[in-house]
């Protein structure tokens, strides 16, 4: 087993100074990091412990409106706080559905931000093509099992999919994420936070060396009354999944105001359907022309050989999830 030192970080800036020696790595509640160690995929040789950093583990409203979610939050303790149930129910229904009870009681919305992919040549170590874990080797998912892989955004390096669901909710609610690091504090728009693989798919954030992130801030609440976050996978829980959908619209009668459509298990990141968002924009809720977004946001899909299904199951989604949305689980008129 490999040397790692460890260190308990009394606050932010303390946190930020420790992070400057190579090969280090922060740490909350583990649930991903630890996996990943175990399996000798992540091989940190110094682990800062950031769980005493007080006011990490707050959420508080902005002075514009909105609300602050800090980076220790808990999962399950955001899902069922008062605030994102009642003015994002969207988010309190994401992390609802990601991993057990267990893991949500443990995991952190900073670490959640960060997950890695669940691809199993990422994870297998015993397969040596994995671009991802060993830039330059090769994908052996291109021609390998790639069910559960991405027909979104993926390139010639890497086909692996972002597991979080966390994440595609804050994605339709353009969520910002603020860090912190050796230059000072900044924020980074949600669509600008996840990368996509490109020539470096080991990148799965644009994130600086030795930076971390403290809070997501949530704009004022537009989407309360119409959301649905809908997740489709092979088990009822406990599962990633094959795609999900945040869907959020602003409503005024039967004409869509505002829509927001994000995707996941499609893509190395959230997937924002912005030609979906567009024909659905100002116009009337029509099974027409709700079918016709829902063919745009797929339009521009390169499935692989196990993964053609996602493409209508995405489409289905879709049209699903902003039913649910709008209220009529029915269908539309």
């Amino acid at each position: 087993m490999d040397a790692i030192s460890y260190e308990r970080a009394a606050d932010i800036a303390g946190a930020v100074r420790a992070a400057q020696q190579p090969g280090t790595v922060f740490i909350g509640g583990g649930t991903n990091l630890l996996d990943l160690m175990k399996g000798g995929v992540e091989r940190p040789v110094r682990l800062v412990d950031i769980t005493h950093i007080r006011g990490l583990d707050d959420i508080t409203t902005l002075p514009g409106g909105g609300i602050r979610i800090g980076a220790l939050v808990r999962n399950s303790d955001a899902a069922n706080h008062a605030l994102v149930r009642e003015q994002y129910p969207l988010l309190s229904q994401a992390f609802l559905s990601g991993a057990s009870a267990q893991l949500r009681n443990m995991a952190t919305v900073g670490g959640n931000l960060l997950q890695r992919t669940r691809c199993g040549y990422f994870y297998d170590t015993a397969f040596s093509q994995c671009n991802k874990r060993m830039p330059g080797s090769g994908c052996a998912a291109l021609e390998g099992h790639n069910r559960m892989h991405a027909i979104l955004g993926a390139s010639s390096q890497c086909v692996a999919v972002n597991p979080s669901d966390m994440s595609v909710a804050l994605a339709a609610l353009d969520a910002v994420v603020r860090v912190s690091g050796p230059a000072g504090e900044r924020s980074i728009p949600f669509a600008e936070f996840h990368s996509l693989p490109g020539d470096r798919p080991d990148l799965d954030t644009t994130l600086r060396p030795g930076e971390l992130i403290t809070a997501v801030d949530l704009p004022p609440a537009l989407f309360s009354a119409h959301s649905h976050y809908l997740k489709v996978r092979d088990r009822a829980s406990y599962a990633f999944a094959l795609v999900s959908v945040a869907a959020a619209l602003r409503m005024d009668g039967e004409r869509v105001q505002i829509a927001r459509i994000a995707l996941g298990g499609v893509a190395h990141k959230p997937w924002r359907a912005s030609a979906a968002e567009q024909m659905l924009n100002g116009q009337p809720l029509t099974q027409a022309t709700l079918s016709r977004a829902a063919a745009a946001a797929l339009s521009d899909a390169r499935p692989l050989s196990d993964n053609r299904f996602k493409v209508q199951l995405a489409q289905r989604a879709i049209v699903r999830a902003v039913n649910e949305a709008a209220g009529r689980a029915g269908g539309v008129a």
